[in-house]
């Protein structure tokens, strides 16, 4: 069996995964929670099982990398971070409702990789050809991923307010049942980007050592490395006004999905229509 096949079984999974949660949604049935989470668990595990496969395919090839060098590599691991820290907060905080905002995510990624483009493994151009492609890209995905969580979560949190409205003790009824209290709700979506800011900043770091390997300075204001301070400023001002001024609620979740949108534009946006030094992130990262 080929890296290709399993990849195509990991989305298959998060797309069940997925049904099943929006049936979750529907029916109020625990079980069906329950059972979303464990098949989004089995895509994990296939998922991983391929992703080794497809390095031990380089290295058949003579190519010999980790598979995380081009588009379609990277959206496979940004899609296994966001159902590995999805697992995560499942299993320490039981909030099941959880996957049918945050699993949809990863098969959007799946589903785009699989069916529009190129899979083919393909040596490094020289630019990567270095240590620090795995340091960066592990550090910045885990830290896109939790903001994907921290967005999810936002998003359950205004649909919370905008059927309960704003008063967290109030009594829920029918599907809002399903969801956390306001403000478990946002302790989570505070607690994702916790995570994801450090590693980002590391991300930022890795990425800015290995531009000084490749290119010989450590920033020239690369449209990336520009989108990528947008967005460590966006956190930063969240983390800041969360401190400082005791940011919560809506204003919070906003801002979450506002520097989520802002993480994809920077990951996406930047790669398919901007050109810079990074300008071959359309086929590889």
């Amino acid at each position: 069996m080929t890296s290709s096949m399993l990849f195509n079984i990991t989305t298959f999974t998060y797309l069940i995964s997925t049904v099943v949660f929006f049936a979750f949604l529907a029916s109020k049935n625990k079980s069906l929670g329950l059972a979303g989470s464990f098949i989004a668990y089995a895509g994990l595990i296939v998922q991983t099982v391929a992703i080794a496969l497809r390095w031990k395919e380089s290295y058949d090839m003579g190519v010999g990398h980790a598979p995380m060098s081009n588009l379609y590599e990277s959206i496979v691991f940004f899609s296994w971070t966001i159902v590995l820290l999805f697992a995560y907060i499942d299993m320490r905080y039981k909030y099941r409702i959880v996957g049918a905002f945050v699993v949809p995510f990863a098969l959007l990624g799946m589903a785009w990789a699989q069916l529009g483009m190129n899979t083919g493994i393909e040596p490094l151009v020289p630019a990567l050809q270095s240590n620090w492609l795995l340091y960066h890209v592990i550090t910045c995905f885990l830290g896109y991923a939790a903001f994907a969580v921290a967005c999810g979560i936002s998003i359950m949190y205004l649909i919370k307010t905008a059927v309960e409205g704003n008063d967290s003790s109030a009594q829920a009824g029918g599907l809002m049942s399903l969801f956390p209290p306001l403000k478990v709700l946002d302790d989570l979506n505070y607690r994702s980007i916790m995570i994801g800011f450090p590693l980002l900043t590391l991300g930022i770091i890795t990425g800015a050592a290995w531009a000084n390997y490749a290119w010989g300075t450590y920033w020239s204001w690369d449209p990336k490395e520009t989108w990528s301070l947008i967005v460590w400023f966006v956190y930063a001002a969240f983390l800041h006004a969360r401190i400082t001024k005791g940011w919560v609620g809506k204003r919070a979740a906003w801002l979450s999905v506002i520097g989520f949108a802002a993480t994809i534009f920077c990951y996406l946006g930047v790669n398919l229509f901007l050109s810079g030094l990074h300008s071959y992130g359309s086929s590889k990262m």
